[in-house]
């Protein structure tokens, strides 16, 4: 059986009570390893329980120093209601986050969670710290757990994006337009299967590697205990799943991922590769943010030769 690794030193960042928008909850972390620094972006609760976006930055992936204020606020009505879970690339020396934007305000004929709605929404910075929102890659729907691939495929720019319960792909020539047209189911929930029957959705940013786009995904049951899986997908057509192993590599089993805000879950939104190691940074129970690693060639192993 293979299994993500957890750092001894769990849980790497906690909630900071002196902090009135980080207060509560620190999770679901965004984290890329750029020009030797680990850089990360959180999803943080304080005292109005709306989600904001903090950064913070490390030089060994472990010990974190974090802005004092968030990076990324809510701005309007589209996202009144909070900013959640990032992933961050780094295309041509620029970062591209995608986020969701929860606000009162919504497309479509009805709100598509209590309150109001969601948009999966993309944006850019030079610099990590001040962003350029460019737009949802959808409305009206519920689409979230969207993830850009780090280089473009076909000469367009791709992404993965969950239409519950399946994980679908994008593609856009801008980041800005993306047509239906340019959209297709990749995979979906499988019944067989013990823990990720229910739900799947993307993870952190597609590995490139020679045998395909190595990607992590979550899943989850009827009891929404949220396991960790990976899959290839093809080089040239990610739509294309080449493997696709029955067993999770990762589950809830600590206290703090247990139970805390939202029990039972590990959610990772980052697994950076340096140094032949693979970082998988999750959030625990929608509480604190916790490390688990593994080899690349190891976990690459897994996904070719695991049925």
């Amino acid at each position: 059986m293979f299994k993500l690794t957890r750092h001894s030193q769990n849980p790497l960042l906690l909630p900071d009570p002196t902090s009135d928008w980080e207060t509560y909850n620190v999770f679901n972390p965004a984290v890329v390893y750029h020009e030797g620094l680990f850089r990360m972006w959180y999803r943080a609760q304080g005292l109005d329980w709306i989600s904001r976006i903090g950064y913070a930055v490390s030089a060994d992936g472990l010990r974190w120093n974090r802005l004092r204020e968030p990076v990324l606020a809510p701005r309007d009505g589209t996202d009144s209601r909070g900013l959640e879970d990032p992933r961050v690339v780094v295309l041509d020396g620029v970062f591209y986050m995608t986020y969701t934007a929860y606000g009162r305000e919504f497309a479509g004929p009805q709100p598509t969670h209590a309150g109001g709605g969601i948009l999966p929404m993309v944006a850019r910075s030079v610099n990590g710290i001040t962003w350029e929102r460019l737009g949802p890659l959808a409305r009206g729907e519920d689409n979230k757990d969207h993830v850009l691939f780090p280089r473009q495929i076909g000469g367009r720019y791709a992404a993965l994006h969950r239409r519950w319960p399946n994980i679908w792909l994008a593609y856009s020539d801008d980041l800005r337009t993306w047509r239906e047209a340019d959209m297709a189911q990749v995979c979906g929930p499988r019944p067989e299967n013990s823990w990720d029957y229910k739900s799947v959705g993307g993870n952190g940013v597609p590995i490139e590697t020679e045998h395909g786009w190595l990607t992590f995904y979550h899943g989850y049951n009827a009891e929404h205990v949220y396991h960790i899986g990976v899959c290839l997908l093809d080089l040239d057509d990610p739509t294309r799943v080449i493997r696709r192993p029955a067993a999770s590599i990762f589950w809830p089993e600590e206290i703090w991922e247990l139970r805390g805000d939202v029990p039972n879950v590990v959610f990772s939104c980052a697994n950076p590769v340096v140094e032949g190691v693979v970082y998988v940074y999750y959030g625990g129970a929608d509480h604190v943010i916790g490390l688990a690693t593994c080899a690349l060639d190891d976990l690459l192993n897994f996904a070719l030769h695991t049925v």
